[in-house]
């Protein structure tokens, strides 16, 4: 059984379907998942100071940050990005609506989240102690603390518009546990059968 990890954005528990990879949940295409390799590769291993600088670009706008997530089961566009900046008019767009406030999360990798991921991925492929999923989430412990995800969003005529940036290692821990949530599921499934 998958437990639940203890990501915090905004003291929530997290769990892996609330958010999606941004490659994954931004585009469909391949080409799309390139272009958003291309500008993550832009963006250091550690959101902290891209954050700071939204607060403060999004508090110059006379706006206030509302610390929330939106999920996707809520209407919403996707804003693409385009260059390294694009969050600034993505907070231009939010002005221009003329809405009082933007939404901001963001998942900061805690340390227990890594244990409870390895231990989930040493379950499953025991007694294979040299599988590369174990390696791959072993390499997550150096990031433990950072800041991995931030999503800004506002309302505008009943639908959220978001936008959202992820560092590499964020879409990998993501995909380590959607692959760990997937095989949990069939194990569970095939034991239901019985």
């Amino acid at each position: 059984m998958l437990k639940s990890c203890c990501l915090t954005p905004v003291n929530a528990s997290f769990l892996v379907s609330q958010r999606p990879s941004i490659t994954a949940r931004k585009h469909g295409q391949m080409h799309h998942a390139l272009e958003s390799e291309k500008i993550n590769t832009m963006q250091p291993d550690n959101l902290v100071s891209l954050k700071d600088d939204m607060t403060a670009f999004i508090a110059g706008h006379g706006m206030r940050r509302l610390p929330a997530y939106v999920s996707e089961e809520v209407p919403s566009v996707l804003f693409e990005e385009e260059t390294s900046d694009s969050w600034k008019d993505f907070v231009e767009h939010a002005k221009a609506a003329g809405t009082p406030f933007v939404t901001m999360s963001e998942v900061i990798l805690e340390k227990s989240d890594v244990s409870i991921l390895l231990e989930q991925i040493r379950d499953q492929n025991f007694p294979d102690r040299e599988a590369p999923e174990i390696e791959d989430a072993e390499y997550l412990v150096k990031h433990v603390g950072k800041i991995g995800y931030l999503q800004l969003g506002f309302a505008h005529q009943g639908v959220m518009f978001l936008f959202e940036t992820a560092t590499d290692w964020y879409d990998r821990f993501q995909n380590l546990m959607e692959a760990v949530t997937e095989l949990g599921s069939i194990v569970v499934d095939d034991h239901d059968e019985e």
